[in-house]
């Protein structure tokens, strides 16, 4: 046993032989394989002649069932034979048993197979097909354990039972080869659904027609197994004794495996045929080639058995069996040799054979057992896929690029399977570098993500690196145009050649690549054309050397025209800032590169800046390039690594003339660019600051540290030298859209923080304070810039530390000062409209959005201010206002600052918080005098107006002091006495008007309390309450007296609304000062307007508050005026009621008697109109007696005098008229009455 023998030396190196494991079934094709009971992974059933070892003993010359056939006898078709004669004695029978249970079989067929009779015939079937199986097996066995070889020389008498032995093998060829004209081509089964009825018990159960299928796949096989150890056995050829084949040469072992090979393949291509017609191109290498499981494990068994059988003999290997039969295809002469199973035309016999070997390569990666092994060497077949490339590019055949793309798609698989091949490389570039122009596209199938221009020069890269990924998608058809597979090819090529064989490969490749680039042909390249040359040299620039890569590209596109095309400028600009980009993420030195793009960016910026507005093509194509720039510049720096001294010549004057060229849009793309590489910049200085402050770092990595961090602040510098002084010159204007102005000077303002020395000179000593000062605290910066400036600052817990510690102590008033001034001004950008803009709107809905919510930040971080949370601790505010209102909380604040100011008890405390509450407020008038102007805003004035009435209230106690005291009367000569109010021919804006009226109130009592808590007396700021009182008492007045309306007057609400005692009585005291002075000392017979109003105002007032004698004083003789010289109906009854209100509030306090100041206001009442207006008198006095008559008593000899100096004055005697008027009076008084009349009488005239 020379062959037991060698094969016990391959034991060592064999596949985890197990001898000892019991086989109770003989393996066989099954694709019965439940993933869900464990099947896990396996490609394979576990009953496979893989699985199960059978082709590693095949291979390895072992026992192929050593624990099977050990018996004396063997049951085989229902028969028990001899196991070590059977075969000899029985070989004819057994066959022909074999094909009867073929038939019976293929009978089975003919039953209709439902779920009521499938389990019936499944078993049936299934017992069929193991006692064919078992029985070829049983021939196996007996070739390898009893089978002897013969000595054909031989001349001595021999037993008849060797006779037969020794004709046993011709026997076998020729039953074997019967066997197989009997069950015919795997192509001529009747297609089989593959699928299986499933029981109650989860047990699968197939029909016939899947039992017959399967078992002519067990004898194909088992045919080629019993051929193969035949001859491994007799080490001879083999004849047949009865046959011949179809050349009528004698029928051998060898020819029968060659032949039945031959057949089986074709059989199998035939089958994997019918399946490609059905595929789509998009799909083919999604879908799998195989039917069912079996017939792939199938093609695994005859890449080992041919490629076995290859190194121990003459035959030909797998890829040859396969290649000789893929080139009848391409043959058209019908005198060349066919195989003897014909194979229809294919509808695309390229496609197809690209599919096929595709496929089949993938089966290279299992190893004997069935499993993937990815260390396997992988055979391949390149010479005949070169061969297949050449026709697949052949132009003159017209080549589509859907079929191209499949084509490719294939060969790039197979460059993943096999040793790289530089000659594939060499046939694809041959084609492509004749198309460079075209776009490769598919009319009906747009690109998915892709377009045949890339946008930018990022998204190059990634096409690049997408290219050079190991794993491609699946769905690289619909996803790539046949170009960029080539690339995939050319990229997995190049780098799997150099990992085998250093640069050589490389050389090769780019004395190809670069030879077909010159002059003439760069500029016969198109858009499309230049998109694909950047492609194909960032390919090779990742892969292979970038440096000379990019040192070619920048002369080829040396021989480019200026006159260019700008969408090709653009491409050009675009691939030059991937290089850039490539040569950061590769860590190497931009010094060359840098030099030519920004030397060609300040050129097209310089033109740019002169270009004419009006020239809108011009100005486009030229921003099309910076704009190109300047994304490409901001992903070098956010991916550099570190920056270099290089990276400083990106930054060059460019930018500085290109800022005062841009537009709004421009600016904000090229201010976004300037955020990012400020960031930048300041995490690589952390990132540094981190490292050099690390304990035991050595001098050579502090100095590199140290030379980095040099290398930052050249860069840091030129963003100051070039765009901060741009945004110091835009604080005051609106060209810069707001937010990105505040959000840039705040970048610059954290990097003067972690880089104090790079700012300007101008900024120094203390350049973070300064840039502050610029954009926090400058009363001229749009509010909107700096509420979202401060909040920037303020949220930044570094900064705020800074300034503690930088000895600027006032940072926290500042801060608050400009956030009062914030919100004050928050309506100031809509000055520029019309007041209906303003009118019936929601005041809110006047500011934008996203102010109101940046004044809300700022409001809540400057809550948090130490200085704010000790004005509201002084308070005594338990609870902080809610921010997202920011005017609520300004006049929570207000109203803190003044309580504050009323809890503390020294002197010197006052005076520092007056000092403070001072600074807080700035140039308050400053902020709000835009309000003021000609353009109002009803909802400016209305903030204004009520902010300061807030204030004067709130800090009544601190305006009292000397120091806030000039405030107060600016405060007053700005909103309340104006030019234009003291103007009485000039009505004032409706929208003023509107906004005193309601906050009014809050100032007459503010100036009260501060008139009542001045230390000294302050006639000035008394006049000024006058003033102001006389100013807009009558403004407010009804033109009617309605007492809904006069209940709702800013005076009255000032009186009805004070809390102290103190400011209602000079207060009061003031107001009836006005109305005497304005309404009853009119010159003239024509009474002043509105008469009737003001009598129903003094009404109301003595309504509302407590009546004074002395204001009854003060207000009586205009009421008795009013009475006397006014015939007005209204004015009348109001000045009657009038008095008769004020003569029952004297009776109150007087007890009994008249008060002595209302008597001597009546006697000289009586005086001064007595003689004139007699009548009048005496019936205004009528009226008193209906509320106190007491009062005339006291009257009657002032009345009685009277009469008499009238008739003395007339010198007519007595006056009947008057003395009947007197007595109707008198008449009214009693007894005291009836004497006087009397006396009257008795007087002589």
């Amino acid at each position: 046993m020379d062959g037991c023998s060698a094969a016990s030396t391959l034991l060592t190196d064999s596949l985890e032989l197990e001898l000892g494991s019991e086989w109770c079934k003989p393996p066989c094709f099954s694709c019965a394989i439940d993933h869900r009971a464990g099947g896990g992974g396996k490609r394979f059933s576990g009953e496979s002649y893989l699985c199960s070892g059978a082709l590693k003993r095949l291979i390895l010359n072992l026992d192929p069932l050593p624990t099977n056939f050990e018996e004396d006898t063997v049951e085989i078709f229902g028969i028990q034979w001899v196991t070590e004669t059977a075969l000899v004695n029985s070989s004819r029978d057994l066959f022909h048993l074999f094909r009867q249970q073929l038939y019976n079989l293929e009978i089975l067929l003919q039953s209709s197979c439902d779920f009521g009779t499938v389990s019936t015939l499944h078993g049936k079937a299934d017992n069929i097909r193991q006692q064919c199986v078992m029985f070829l097996h049983y021939v196996k066995v007996f070739i390898f354990r009893y089978l002897k070889v013969q000595d054909a020389e031989s001349h001595f008498l021999v037993h008849p039972y060797e006779t037969l032995e020794a004709q046993l093998p011709s026997v076998l060829v020729d039953e074997l080869h019967g066997l197989l004209l009997y069950i015919g081509h795997l192509s001529e089964l009747p297609s089989v659904n593959i699928g299986a009825f499933v029981n109650q018990n989860q047990i699968k159960l197939f029909p016939p027609s899947w039992h017959l299928l399967h078992l002519h796949l067990d004898t194909h096989w088992l045919v080629l197994e019993i051929l193969h150890m035949l001859g491994e056995k007799l080490k001879q050829v083999v004849y047949g004794h009865e046959l011949m084949n179809l050349a009528g040469d004698s029928l051998t072992n060898v020819s029968l495996f060659e032949g039945h090979c031959e057949n089986l393949l074709c059989d199998l291509i035939r089958l994997s045929l019918n399946r490609y017609d059905k595929v789509r191109p998009s799909e083919s290498l999604m879908s799998d080639h195989c039917a069912c499981p079996c017939f792939r494990e199938l093609w695994v068994l005859l890449t080992h058995l041919l490629d076995h059988r290859s190194k121990s003999s003459l035959s030909d290997s797998f890829w040859n069996w396969l290649n000789k039969l893929l080139k009848t295809f391409f043959e058209k002469s019908s005198d060349q040799r066919r195989p003897s199973v014909p194979v229809i035309q294919s509808r695309d016999s390229i496609g197809f054979s690209w599919w096929i070997i595709t496929h089949v390569a993938s089966f290279y990666q299992f190893d004997r057992h069935g499993e993937p092994d990815v260390t396997r060497q992988m055979e391949s077949n390149w010479n005949f896929v070169e061969e297949l490339l050449k026709k697949s590019i052949n132009v003159q055949d017209g080549i589509l690029e859907e079929q191209l793309r499949m084509y490719l798609h294939c060969c790039l698989t197979l460059c993943d399977y096999w040793e790289p091949n530089i000659v594939i490389v060499t046939i694809l570039w041959e084609y492509y570098s004749k198309n460079l122009n075209s776009s490769f596209s598919i009319s009906w199938l747009p690109l998915k993500g892709l377009t045949n221009i890339i946008k930018s020069p990022l998204s190059m890269l990634e096409m690049v690196k997408t290219c050079c990924c190991d794993k491609q998608d699946h769905d690289l058809y619909k996803s790539s145009s046949s170009y960029t597979i080539f690339l995939c090819i050319l990229a997995k090529v190049v780098k799997k050649a150099m990992k085998n064989n250093g640069c050589h490969p490389w050389k090769q490749v780019k004395g190809r690549i670069y030879s077909k680039f010159h002059q003439k042909r760069m500029e016969e390249l198109t858009e499309v054309g230049l998109q694909n040359f950047f492609n194909l040299f960032l390919l090779l620039a990742a892969v292979a050397e970038v440096e000379d890569v990019a040192s070619h590209v920048l002369d080829l596109l040396n021989f480019l025209k200026p006159a260019f095309a700008t969408s090709q400028r653009a491409l050009i600009w675009r691939g030059q800032m991937a290089f850039l980009l490539m040569y950061t993420q590769k860590n190497l030195d931009i010094g060359v590169l840098a030099e030519k793009v920004s030397c060609a960016f300040q050129e097209k910026a310089k033109e740019f800046l002169v270009s004419k507005n009006d020239d809108v093509v011009q100005r486009q194509n030229l921003w099309t390039l910076l704009s190109i720039y300047i994304d490409g510049i901001q992903e070098v720096f956010e991916t550099s690594y570190c920056l270099y001294a290089s990276h400083e010549k990106l930054l060059n004057d460019g930018f500085s003339m290109l800022l005062r060229a841009c537009r709004e849009s421009e600016l904000m793309m090229v201010l976004r660019f300037l955020q990012a590489v400020l960031a930048r910049i300041r995490s690589m200085h952390q990132q540094l600051c981190q490292e050099l402050q690390r304990d035991n770092v050595d001098l050579i990595v502090q100095s590199s540290l140290s030379a980095k961090e040099r290398h930052l602040a050249t860069v840091a510098s030129a963003l100051w030298r070039h765009f901060f002084s741009f945004l110091k010159s835009q604080r005051m204007l609106q060209t810069v859209p707001f937010s990105q102005l505040a959000d840039a000077a705040a970048d610059f303002t954290l990097l003067a923080v972690d880089m104090p020395s790079t700012a300007p000179s101008d900024l120094q000593p203390q350049p973070v304070i300064s840039i502050i000062q610029l954009f926090g605290w400058d009363d001229i910066i749009w509010p909107q810039v700096v509420a979202r400036y401060l909040s920037h600052f303020l949220q930044n817990s570094t900064l705020c530390e800074a300034l503690s510690h930088s000895g600027c102590m006032s940072f926290q008033a500042l801060t608050i000062r400009s956030w009062i001034r914030c919100i004050l001004q928050m309506y100031m950008k809509n000055l520029s409209g019309s007041d209906d803009l303003f009118i019936d709107k929601n005041l809110e809905q006047a500011v934008e959005k996203e102010y109101v919510e940046q004044l809300a930040e700022l409001t809540r971080l400057l809550l948090k201010l130490p200085e704010v949370k000790y004005i509201f601790s002084k308070a005594q505010v338990e609870y902080l206002p809610i921010p997202e209102d920011p005017k609520k909380v300004l006049v929570r604040f207000l109203e803190a600052v003044g309580l504050a100011y009323g809890s503390l008890q020294t002197l010197s405390d006052k005076s520092t918080l007056t000092a403070k509450s001072l600074e807080y407020l700035g140039e308050v008038l400053k902020y709000i005098k835009p309000y003021l102007g000609k353009k109002m805003s009803s909802a400016g004035l209305q903030l204004t107006y009520g902010m300061m009435g807030i204030l004067v209230k709130s800090w009544a106690q601190i305006f009292a002091t000397s120091k806030a005291q000039k405030l107060l009367f600016r405060i007053i000569d700005c909103l309340l006495l104006p030019h234009t109010v003291l103007q009485q021919e000039k009505e004032l804006p409706a929208p003023m008007l509107s906004a005193i009226q309601k906050s009014l109130p809050l100032y007459l009592q503010g100036i009260c309390i501060v008139y009542c808590q001045s230390q000294n007396s302050n006639a000035y700021l008394n006049q000024l309450l006058g003033n102001i009182i006389e100013q807009y008492i009558g403004r407010f007045l009804p033109a009617s007296p309605c007492a809904s309306e006069l209940g709702q007057h800013p005076v009255l609400l000032a009186l009805r609304n004070s809390a102290t005692v103190p400011p209602i009585s000079s207060l009061k005291k003031c107001i009836i000062q006005v109305i005497r002075k304005s309404y009853f000392e009119w010159k003239g017979s024509l009474p002043p307007p509105r008469l009737a109003s003001i009598l129903a105002f003094i009404l109301q007032l003595f309504k509302e508050t407590n009546i004074d004698v002395c204001e009854v004083e003060i207000l009586l003789p205009g009421i008795l005026k009013c009475l006397v010289l006014v015939s007005e109906p209204q004015v009348k009854r109001l000045a009657t009621e009038n008095l008769q209100y004020m003569v029952k509030a004297c009776q109150v306090g007087s007890e009994a008697e008249p008060s002595a100041q209302l008597t001597s206001v009546f006697r000289q009442f009586i005086q001064d109109y007595g003689m004139k207006y007699d009548c009048q008198v005496y019936s205004i006095l009528e009226t008193v007696i209906t509320v106190d008559q007491y009062v005339v008593i006291c009257l009657i000899s002032t009345l009685t005098q009277s009469l008499k100096d009238s008739e003395r004055k007339w010198g007519l005697g007595r006056n009947t008229a008057q003395r009947e008027a007197y007595s109707k009076l008198l008449s009214h008084l009693g007894q005291v009455g009836q004497d006087e009349m009397r006396r009257l009488e008795n007087d002589s005239p």
